[in-house]
């Protein structure tokens, strides 16, 4: 099991990151609200880390923290809840919103995110109340008007930051369309792709 890397941020393009540790790089899918979190690139970062195998893949996940990861484990022993889905409900929220939507049955706000239709969110609350009661935050994300709420796109291949932001509200979900308004609507020049992910994400809310 690969539980934690330290090493070199090479690359970056949301939801995927490539982090050199001794001289392998290890591709890593992120939830929005780490990548949020990471530093520059050629800079050193530490990330904690799910690994799945599957039949026909070996798939690494990734976390600014031990708490984001805590919650994308207890989610994905929820019936129907796999990691894409969880990834997207993390990309969505941070760790503390989600709990707080748990804690207030808060149904209207979980079906906002891509993929969770009424009935899953009901399952979710559910399974997840008594899996939270005993919740501490310690060193989650704060959660703050910044963290958005998300949904999907198809893929559209532009090789910019504008283009970077579109591919990466597809993968979390939001329809092609959802995500060239969303970004039209908040793209200004020199933005990084970071930075127009985040608000259009609170633009979609």
């Amino acid at each position: 099991m690969i539980g934690r890397l330290r090493g070199l941020l090479i690359e970056k393009t949301a939801p995927e990151i490539l982090i050199e540790c001794h001289g392998i790089g290890y591709e890593v899918t992120m939830p929005m609200t780490s990548i949020y979190a990471l530093p520059e690139l050629e800079q050193e970062t530490t990330i904690y880390t799910h690994f799945v195998v599957r039949e026909d893949a070996q798939l690494l996940y990734g976390f600014a923290n031990k708490v984001e990861r805590r919650l994308f484990r207890l989610l994905i022993k929820v019936n129907g809840v796999g990691p894409k889905l969880a990834l997207a409900i993390l990309s969505s929220m941070s760790a503390d919103q989600f709990v707080s939507c748990v804690a207030h049955d808060d149904v209207s706000t979980i079906v906002k995110i891509p993929g969770v239709g009424k009935k899953t969110a009901e399952r979710l609350l559910v399974e997840m109340r008594d899996r939270l009661k005993d919740w501490h935050s310690e060193s989650s994300t704060p959660a703050t008007d910044a963290t958005p709420i998300l949904n999907p796109i198809e893929n559209t291949f532009v090789n910019d930051e504008k283009g970077d932001a579109i591919n990466a509200l597809v993968s979390l979900g939001y329809t092609q369309g959802q995500a060239d308004k969303a970004v039209k609507s908040v793209y200004q020049n020199d933005m990084s792709s970071e930075d127009i992910i985040r608000l259009a994400l609170k633009a979609m809310l």
